[in-house]
């Protein structure tokens, strides 16, 4: 099946979105099909709105467009609808949305096969690379557990940037690792009574992506607004698409992470390298920053992001919602260490009462914070301004930075180094009793693992700040039920071995190189060391654990483009990793340290929270609502 379909007789020519047409109707995508059984079609809102399907319809190769009978006539926002064909989708086909004006809101093309037993976006709902899937569908679900483990080099490529400001230009991102060969794809917008024109015979001519580079080339159809782009291999096999609403690409809509995110209006274009994202909104699959504002206080001084570099490759959208909250009062942060109020860094919710988030700063605080009106502020029956941290003997000015919760309801923190002596590393877990009284709290025990990093000891105030920034607690029925193998032993993991840690293990992630550093930690003062788990990042900021994803969480700030690292048990024992995500696209990119996702138990609606930590409390920079904010919330799938 080719593109000549596209001119079939009776297909409706694409118009300007009508009054009939909902807000977000281009946020509405298929994103999964089957062409077997009942030829079952799901569509996906990637939108922030509910978006009415009344009067919405269908076509195919052969027929004109028809009328079809949702599951809902309505589709929440990250939510699913299916429908079956109203006419039979074949071997080798395509099919066109159309909304209740006409406008084309998606389209999808296969060859023979393909989609049997589904065609699935994978990679992100709504925005992942078309793929045949190589288990049953999952219509009304997620696609992930329907994808394949790897995705075809073809599929690296993705349409990553498009203007229609006159220019009407395009560009292709390869975020594979082998070049790609396009010489015979093609591409058409939205007006169903155009021919798709090769890639190769546009201009500049183009006839291969490199593995990580780009491609452009202006649109010999034109682009305008309310508009759509499709790009398909010389089988005829979906690609990629976008579509935008009025003003949607002008200057341009980019993919926000570069390469793998959604859609957003850019103030600026960057075709030919990688997107910046700048300005953000009013895209074709976006979500909205709310919250903030608010005037900065004496001594306050946010701190710009430094370090920023790209996500690894085969990095997949942001699975939770697209809308993201400010959820800190401005300035909130400032002590009498950090009157800049920077520094927040490591994140944590205690499992046993998710009403609770602990919060590092690195300046030697810990905050316990609760919600009121909306945001998370210091619990004031514990501490209205955080409690201070010391070292073992209350000395010394823990440099702290990651923050979890153990299996004895225990707060632990790490520490990279000692403030007080910056230029001397001192990579120590700290143990606290939150039930401790006073302002000052000393460890009940603490561990140092310094002599383990000597590369970390050189005299330099950087490298001894490139130490344990993060740790998770690990719980040992989990490394047990997915059969963990020890590395002390090569057998299978069996904690009575280790009778004196507790009931888990602690990952402390080393900034230094993204690895992560497993321990068993004693209750007579010594640990275990079980050896260390690549995380395939080149730092860590961050590690927790999700009960709810059964996965350790390995978090990256705008180093390794504000990315989340999914990892998981595989067949050999090993700890490996699973899925990469990166954020919104909607927040900041900036020195994100911190990460948190509230436990099952807080589930509303398949989603609970996620909280993200700004170290620089940076935001979009002076002026913006994020300016001076450290607290970021979202939505992740349950």
């Amino acid at each position: 099946m080719t593109f000549s379909g596209l001119v079939a007789t009776g297909l409706l020519a694409a118009q300007p979105a009508a009054a009939a047409d909902p807000v977000g109707y281009q946020n509405v995508r298929i994103n999964e099909v089957t062409s077997s059984n009942n030829d079952t079609v799901e569509l996906y809102n990637t939108g922030s709105t509910a978006v009415s399907l009344i009067g919405w319809k269908m076509s195919d190769d052969s027929f004109s467009p028809q009328s079809f009978t949702p599951s809902a006539g309505t589709i929440p926002a990250g939510g699913f609808v299916t429908f079956d064909s109203p006419k039979g989708l074949g071997d080798s086909d395509k099919l066109v949305i159309y909304t209740a004006g006409g406008a084309v809101a998606d389209r999808v093309e296969w060859a023979t096969g393909k989609a049997k037993p589904a065609m699935a976006r994978c990679g992100g709902d709504g925005t992942g690379a078309w793929v045949t899937g190589t288990t049953a569908a999952t219509f009304g679900a997620a696609n992930a557990s329907g994808c394949p483990t790897s995705v075809p080099s073809a599929s690296r490529v993705r349409i990553n940037e498009v203007t229609s400001d006159g220019s009407d230009t395009v560009e292709l991102y390869n975020g594979g690792t082998s070049a790609v060969g396009i010489g015979s794809w093609k591409y058409v917008d939205s007006d169903t009574s155009h021919s798709p024109v090769l890639v190769s015979s546009s201009s500049p001519s183009a006839t291969s992506v490199p593995a990580g580079g780009y491609v452009t080339f202006d649109s010999a159809l034109g682009l305008g607004d309310n508009d759509s782009l499709f790009l398909t291999d010389g089988n005829g096999d979906s690609i990629d698409s976008v579509t935008w609403a009025t003003g949607g690409a002008k200057p341009s809509d980019q993919r926000c992470a570069n390469g793998t995110g959604w859609f957003q209006t850019s103030t600026t274009a960057t075709l030919g390298s990688a997107n910046t994202c700048s300005g953000g909104g009013g895209g074709g699959q976006t979500g909205h920053l709310l919250g903030g504002g608010g005037s900065l206080t004496s001594g306050c001084t946010p701190e710009a992001p430094s370090g920023t570099g790209s996500a690894p490759a085969g990095t997949s959208a942001w699975p939770g919602g697209l809308d993201v909250t400010i959820t800190d009062n401005v300035c909130a942060f400032t002590t009498s260490t950090g009157p800049e109020g920077r520094d927040v860094s490591g994140l944590a919710f205690d499992p046993a009462n998710p009403s609770v988030l602990w919060a590092a700063k690195n300046k030697n605080w810990l905050y316990k914070l609760v919600k009121s009106n909306g945001k998370w502020v210091p619990d004031p029956s514990w501490s209205a301004t955080g409690k201070q941290i010391r070292f073992a003997g209350g000395s010394g000015q823990p440099d702290s930075e990651g923050v979890t919760v153990g299996g004895n309801g225990h707060v632990y923190v790490t520490s990279e180094r000692d403030n007080a002596d910056n230029t001397v590393p001192k990579d120590t877990i700290m143990e606290f009793d939150p039930a401790a009284t006073g302002s000052t709290l000393t460890p009940v025990h603490q561990w140092d693992m310094t002599s383990q990093f000597p590369q970390l000891d050189t005299g330099s105030k950087d490298d001894a700040n490139l130490g344990f920034e993060g740790v998770g607690y690990v719980p040992d029925n989990w490394l047990t039920a997915n059969g963990w193998t020890d590395p002390l032993t090569g057998a299978a993991y069996d904690p009575a071995n280790y009778p004196l840690h507790g009931s888990g293990l602690y990952f402390a992630g080393l900034e230094w190189d993204g690895t992560l550093h497993v321990y068993g930690l004693n209750s007579d003062g010594t640990f275990t060391t079980f050896g260390t788990v690549s995380t395939g990042k080149a730092s860590v900021m961050d590690v927790t654990f999700d009960a709810g994803a059964q996965r350790i969480v390995a978090t990256c700030d705008n180093t390794c483009g504000e990315t989340h690292t999914f990892l998981k048990v595989n067949a050999a024992g090993a700890i490996v990793p699973d899925v990469t995500y990166t954020n919104p696209a909607v927040m900041p990119v900036d020195n994100l340290e911190g990460f948190a996702i509230a436990p099952t138990s807080t589930c509303v609606n398949g989603s609970r929270e996620a909280v993200w930590s700004d170290d620089g409390v940076y935001g979009f920079g002076s002026g913006s609502s994020s300016y001076g904010h450290a607290l970021y919330s979202g939505t992740f799938p349950c």
